[in-house]
Parts: C-alpha cells; sequence; structure tokens
C-alpha cells in the first residue's frame, strides 16, 4: 500500500514540497453526471431557463473553479494552469420522465504537480451550477459518478482513457 503523500509520519496533515520535482506537462480529465426531470433537461436544452443559457453559464463555472482549487481545497498547490475545456453533453436518450447530461473537463499545465483536483472541481462546479439554474423546475436534480478518468504527466504516468481523444492540450 502507498503512502499517503499529504501526512507527516506522525499523521499530521501537510502541503506536499513538490520544489524539487520537474516540470513536465500534466493533464487531467473527469467527468461527473447530473440527472433530473424531462421538463428541468427540456428546458436546459431549448434555452428556456429564467436565469438564461444554463449550459453556457455552467461551462463558465466550471472553467473559473478550476482556477481557483487551491482556494477550496486546503492542501492542493497554487497552479499556474494553461487550458481548460468543458463540455456539456446529454448523456444518451431523454426518457419520459428523466433526462441526464455528462460534464467533462480538461485541464492541463506545465508544471511541478498534477491537475487532478482541478479537473474534478471543474466537473463538479460545472454540475452544481446546471443544478443551480434549473432547480426551480426541478430541486430532486441528482449529481453523481464524480470521477477523475484520465491523467498523464509526473513520475506515475498516464492512467485511465481520454474522452477528449488524446493525451496532449
Amino acid at each position: 500500500m502507498k503512502d499517503l503523500t499529504h501526512l507527516n509520519p506522525d499523521g499530521t496533515a501537510h502541503m506536499v514540497d513538490v520544489g524539487a520535482k520537474a516540470e513536465t506537462l500534466r493533464v487531467a480529465e473527469a467527468q461527473a453526471t447530473i440527472t433530473m426531470s424531462r421538463d428541468a433537461f427540456d428546458a436546459i436544452v431549448q434555452g428556456n431557463l429564467k436565469k438564461g443559457d444554463a449550459l453556457g453559464v455552467a461551462r463558465v463555472a466550471g472553467i473559473m473553479a478550476a482556477k481557483r482549487t487551491s482556494e477550496l481545497i486546503p492542501l492542493c498547490h497554487p497552479i499556474a494552469i494553461t487550458k481548460v475545456e468543458v463540455t456539456i453533453a446529454p448523456l444518451g436518450e431523454p426518457t419520459a420522465e428523466h433526462g441526464s447530461f455528462r460534464v467533462t473537463s480538461l485541464v492541463a499545465c506545465s508544471g511541478k504537480t498534477g491537475v487532478e483536483m482541478e479537473a474534478l472541481t471543474a466537473a463538479s462546479v460545472t454540475a452544481l451550477t446546471l443544478y443551480d439554474m434549473a432547480k426551480a423546475i426541478d430541486r430532486a436534480m441528482v449529481i453523481g459518478a464524480v470521477q477523475l478518468t484520465y491523467k498523464a504527466g509526473g513520475k506515475s504516468g498516464e492512467f485511465g482513457t481520454s474522452a477528449f481523444g488524446r493525451s496532449d492540450p
């Protein structure tokens, strides 16, 4: 079993020292899903929400969230992100009762530490923003399956499969 990098030998939390690490291209992708009533799904797709363009607002919220991850997650390093891409797409065909979206985020940087947390934060906040935009129609929406789907760079190498079909941003 690997040691937890954010714990000192005495068990106290600390920020990992990445000073001696080499700068490499770091890429991470994450996904989240949000399932809602068919009425909410249709209103988002058609752009008929009173709050405006839910897809556009959610995409920008995800990008902003990636850039502010170190302010939200206590032991994350501030990172000079070079790219954030967020996509929101219907997840399969909607039923008469429900529809779902898959949020996919891609984050990249050239640095000493990875961007997995930034990608996960972008996907999560994008889904949360969709909830906020459509909650007047459906308060029972479910956000789920938030997960890292791909990462490359650093000494641990590659993990997963790129939904964007590439490992280079």
